[in-house]
């Protein structure tokens, strides 16, 4: 059987992935607008744009209403340790305030931070189960779009990879550093261990689904692209959960790496 040789649209999205592989189109530059490719290419203009929405929903480009098409700012993949991640030494390596943080120091990348929203509210149903608090109480949350760039001199450069929102009890975190934008070296863990509550045991559940609206405007991602909605429960040895996360993470930048001790038998 003779093969199937690929579509227009195929064709000049293979096309323009070549040049941006190559270096071509660096990450993070302008790419020629949807006219400018109609016409270069001799195609129809939703032919076009045809092309730069597959290139988008392979996390290679992404576009901004009015500005035009750009080349993804990060074109790898963030790997995420779950199993070794919030180990103290992990999530405080190089004076990192966290894991997250950390794991981008290992990818040359540097974490661009951003205004963190801190504040006291009721949770959402599940988290208030999750921390043992009655459906009418408040707790500490951080909400943050969590930002990685290149250039750490430059506070306009960088991109979001993820969406979190922490939930912290108020008798664990009120009126400690877990309130305040920085919480130091190692993060929250690390505060919640010098409070007395170190965390022994985490829990995560990991989907994958649609972005929602908002979501999809934080992460600069088209809506029909999937996230990773991540569920985290950190947890002392007494079984007390002292914090519940929800992370939402592209699926195109993000992997996730685990690795477990068996017994013999």
């Amino acid at each position: 059987m003779a093969k199937k040789e690929p579509g227009k649209v195929e064709r000049i999205a293979a096309g323009l992935r070549g040049k941006i592989e190559s270096g071509a189109y660096a990450p993070g530059s302008r790419l020629p607008s949807v006219s400018e490719l109609q016409a270069s290419e001799g195609i129809a203009f939703q032919t076009a744009r045809d092309v730069f929405r597959a290139l988008e929903r392979e996390g290679v480009v992404f576009t901004q209403q009015g500005k035009g098409s750009f080349v993804t700012p990060f074109l790898g993949k963030i790997t995420r340790d779950g199993s070794g991640r919030y180990q103290a030494a992990a999530r405080s390596e190089g004076g990192a305030r966290g894991a997250f943080e950390a794991e981008l120091h290992r990818l040359g990348l540097v974490y661009k931070r951003t205004p963190t929203e801190i504040g006291r509210d009721r949770p959402p149903k599940d988290v208030a189960a999750a921390l043992g608090l009655h459906h009418s109480s408040k707790a500490i949350y951080r909400r943050r779009e969590m930002k990685a760039g290149r250039d750490a001199n430059d506070p306009a450069e960088g991109f979001v990879v993820q969406l979190a929102t922490s939930w912290f009890p108020l008798d664990v975190a009120g009126n400690t550093a877990i309130e305040k934008a920085d919480t130091g070296p190692g993060g929250s863990k690390s505060r919640l261990a010098e409070l007395g509550f170190p965390v022994r045991h985490v829990r995560e559940m990991i989907e994958s689904r649609s972005p929602l609206p908002e979501e999809a405007a934080a992460l600069r991602i088209p809506d029909d692209r999937q996230v990773y909605e991540l569920v985290h429960h950190a947890s002392t040895a007494e079984g007390r959960v002292v914090e519940a996360a929800l992370h939402i993470m592209p699926s195109t930048i993000w992997r996730f790496a685990y690795t477990w001790d068996l017994d013999v038998g």
